[in-house]
């Protein structure tokens, strides 16, 4: 039985010596799948000069790339419009950032008829598709409409919010049939899947029992599927002599007794610049601490082509001189602030280094950075923020309402101040969660129960 993964972006990248596999997410989980079993990747071809179909490896291929192409226009719409300016900010609960525009759903529906026609094109008898995330809900619908007998999945990578708001989405409806096309539909958390199934009783009246829904014949199960990291990858990272060189580095950078630690991408979901300014009410609040701790923010730049990223960032640079210019002494910078993307073997040296990591989405979904941070510290305290789906299965993490400012700052001095044994309790039972979540379990789990309804 071969596979089908259907993703935006292909598992796959081109470097100054050929091709290789990409790092990280569905790539680390999938390519060993599909090397084992066979079958194909069908991605979105954003380039005109590589290939539509690609075997992998070249010289004796395990599986092949299949890429849909698009035209810059049909991209800019179908990726960096619907997907990006109405659906992410919509299941981030943020509403204000939605961008409505028909255009956008016009090309993103064409594009997710085009994909489901390339996996038909590839697909052999006995075959599973298996699709991921938001920017390909309504390719199930059309897989199952050309191919009625198909095994499909759908992973669902971020949150999926309640249904009152939902339903404020023009296309909610046309939405919600294209992912029931499914036979099986994964979340990371239940109350993702509480939502949808609520959603799909009350938008299409579908009828429920328990977690499956009953549709046109046919039945669609939903299921919790939290995704985890590569933690070996990772516990490897971390011993590895150039890491360990680097950790020292940094604690010789800051020359301070405690590092706090943010990582994101530069999203308005995230909260960093709420995170800044809890750190800066901290200052005020804890003078004490004064040339003892430094804020080392990380923000990997994302969708600079957006405006209302490129605001965001002028504020958080804002931020960022401000707290410096005020608190800042010749011997100690209060917040160093990196607007790059760094390498994973990198980042692990923050992590390791790190007294505390400071995780506060305004909303997110698993949030693999936790994870990453559990898995390469030795002795240090994540604060995560209580509306991730990572919360629900990091039960240790300091927990706290990312828009309580007071709270926020407090959950900086309850971190550092914690006695040992109860930082390390709370760490151990941190990596216990972690190593269950890891990627190649959860990519197991999610095939699995791909295949018993298969047989159902």
């Amino acid at each position: 039985m071969r596979l089908l993964v259907v993703a935006n972006r292909a598992p796959i990248r081109k470097t100054d010596t050929g091709w290789s596999p990409s790092i990280g997410g569905l790539a680390t989980a999938l390519l060993p799948v599909l090397e084992e079993q066979g079958g194909v990747w069908v991605s979105m071809g954003e380039e005109p000069d590589l290939p539509e179909r690609q075997p992998y490896p070249a010289e004796d291929p395990n599986f092949h790339v299949r890429r849909v192409p698009l035209t810059q226009e049909t991209l800019d719409n179908y990726y960096y419009g619907m997907s990006n300016r109405v659906l992410w900010p919509l299941s981030h609960y943020m509403i204000e950032h939605m961008e409505l525009n028909d255009d956008f759903y016009a090309d993103y529906r064409d594009v997710n008829r085009r994909f489901a026609e390339a996996v038909v094109e590839e697909a052999q008898e006995g075959d599973q598709v298996w699709v991921q995330d938001y920017h390909l809900m309504l390719a199930p619908h059309f897989i199952r409409e050309r191919w009625p007998e198909a095994t499909i999945g759908h992973f669902w990578h971020i949150p999926w919010p309640a249904m009152e708001v939902f339903r404020i989405l023009p296309q909610a409806r046309d939405l919600l049939r294209g992912m029931l096309g499914c036979d099986l539909i994964g979340f990371h958390v239940d109350e993702y899947v509480n939502n949808f199934i609520e959603s799909a009783r009350v938008l299409l009246g579908a009828h429920v029992e328990r977690n499956i829904i009953h549709w046109q014949g046919r039945e669609v199960r939903i299921e919790t599927h939290p995704l985890g990291i590569d933690t070996g990858r990772f516990q490897q990272m971390t011993e590895e002599k150039e890491t360990q060189e680097a950790v020292q580095n940094l604690r010789d950078e800051t020359g301070t007794e405690h590092l706090v630690l943010g990582i994101d991408r530069m999203d308005y979901t995230k909260g960093i610049l709420r995170r800044l300014l809890a750190f800066e009410k901290f200052l005020e609040d804890y003078p004490a601490y004064h040339e003892r701790v430094s804020f080392y923010q990380i923000a990997t730049p994302s969708r600079t082509k957006l405006e209302t990223y490129q605001q965001m960032k002028r504020e958080v640079d804002e931020a960022v001189g401000r707290i410096n210019g005020q608190f800042g002494t010749d011997t100690w910078v209060p917040v160093y602030y990196r607007y790059r993307k760094y390498t994973q073997r990198k980042l692990c040296a923050f992590y390791n280094a790190a007294s505390v990591c400071f995780i506060t989405p305004l909303r997110d979904g698993m949030n693999l950075v936790a994870q990453e941070y559990v898995t390469s510290n030795d002795g240090g305290v994540l604060v995560l923020s209580e509306l991730t789906g990572a919360s629900y299965v990091l039960d240790q993490a300091v927990k706290v309402n990312p828009y309580d400012h007071k709270a926020l700052a407090e959950a900086i001095r309850e971190a550092l101040e914690m006695p040992e044994d109860e930082r390390k309790e709370r760490l151990r039972e941190l990596k216990e969660a972690t190593a269950r979540l890891d990627v190649h379990r959860w990519a197991d789990r999610f095939l699995k129960a791909m295949d018993r309804v298969a047989v159902a």
